[in-house]
């Protein structure tokens, strides 16, 4: 009796915790570094922020909240990984070497490409109207104005699919791994999960509607589609920061109903048909972003192909490696 209620929370083959145990305790553990990341952060930019002209000091103090949601995630995930998951922080999308910086590049192009190719048909079509260029914020040189939600974006890029595609992703898709299902549904059933999380994380932003989620939810889909076929978090990350950069400070879009800075190199005024621009939430609760998220995933497609040379769901970022007595890794368990 007491070893069956053991293997509840216990996976004895892997010698660890149950994958739901784990997210639990991950979802704890982010809570605590949290709210020890939020005060050491906010009194170090505190006296930092005394130093700078109010109206940068301004701008910075935007960001922070982004860099605390990122020593947030990064430490959590690395205290997991050690503590819950016995995997290195690597295991969750992050094996460097010259494919995944060429497949981050690829994502970055692939998000300002896109983005291009919505402002060009919204403007030839008459739904935006340009009114501004070089526009700065805050009486900030333009450069300087551009860089702030630049960071911002490249913290909300990095933690979001660290959190949703790199740790969840992979914990459920171990999880799933039951009876009939194998690495290859498992990992499948966790991209729909995840992906229909990431819209409801999005739910309460300003402007929302079921719309709005039921679409972001899709985009989740096309941002997990990277990791779904090569273990890496490269395509995602870099997908996530240039599709939001692009969208609200290049071509002055919103981005997911949020503005993060009033600086953008092309600024707009927006009409034509909201169930085709998305209106005050942006391209991504349109029919436009839907028709650019399928061709993104098109595109994805065709260059893991040119790259690989075929197109695959990568089953192990579902399973666990089994360890021999040296500590080599063998084979793989479920649970």
């Amino acid at each position: 009796m007491g070893q069956r209620l053991a293997g509840i929370f216990r996976n004895r083959g892997e010698q660890r915790l149950r994958a739901g145990w784990r997210v639990l305790l991950f979802a704890l553990l982010l809570g605590v570094v949290g709210s020890v990341a939020q005060i050491a952060l906010t009194q170090a930019a505190d006296s930092l922020l005394s130093w700078l002209p109010r109206t940068l000091a301004q701008e910075v103090s935007r960001g922070l909240d982004g860099a605390i949601v990122t020593l947030t995630v990064t430490v959590g995930v690395a205290l997991a990984g050690w503590l819950l998951d016995r995997r290195p922080f690597a295991d969750f999308g992050f094996h460097l070497g010259r494919e995944w910086w060429t497949d981050f590049g690829f994502g970055l192009a692939l998000g300002g490409l896109l983005m291009a190719g919505i402002f060009a048909v919204e403007l030839a079509l008459g739904w935006v109207t340009v009114t501004d260029s070089w526009r700065g914020s805050g009486g900030l040189p333009f450069a300087v104005a551009l860089l702030m939600p630049l960071i911002a974006f490249l913290f909300v890029g990095y933690y979001e699919e660290l959190l949703v595609r790199g740790y969840l992703l992979r914990n459920l898709a171990e999880g799933l791994r039951l009876g009939p299902i194998n690495s290859r549904w498992a990992l499948l059933l966790a991209w729909l999960l995840t992906s229909a999380l990431f819209g409801f994380l999005h739910a309460g932003n300003p402007n929302a509607s079921t719309v709005s989620s039921v679409n972001i939810g899709l985009a989740g889909l096309f941002l997990g589609l990277g990791i779904l076929l090569t273990g890496k978090l490269a395509i995602p990350i870099g997908l996530h920061i240039t599709w939001n950069f692009f969208q609200g400070n290049i071509f002055g879009f919103p981005v997911s109903g949020t503005r993060v800075s009033d600086a953008t190199l092309i600024a707009i005024r927006q009409s034509g048909p909201d169930q085709w621009t998305g209106g005050a939430f942006g391209p991504e609760a349109g029919l436009i972003g839907l028709i650019a998220m399928a061709i993104g995933s098109g595109l994805t497609l065709l260059w893991v192909y040119r790259r690989t040379g075929r197109i695959a769901i990568h089953t192990p970022f579902a399973e666990y490696p089994k360890r021999n007595a040296d500590n080599a890794e063998t084979t793989d368990f479920r649970g």
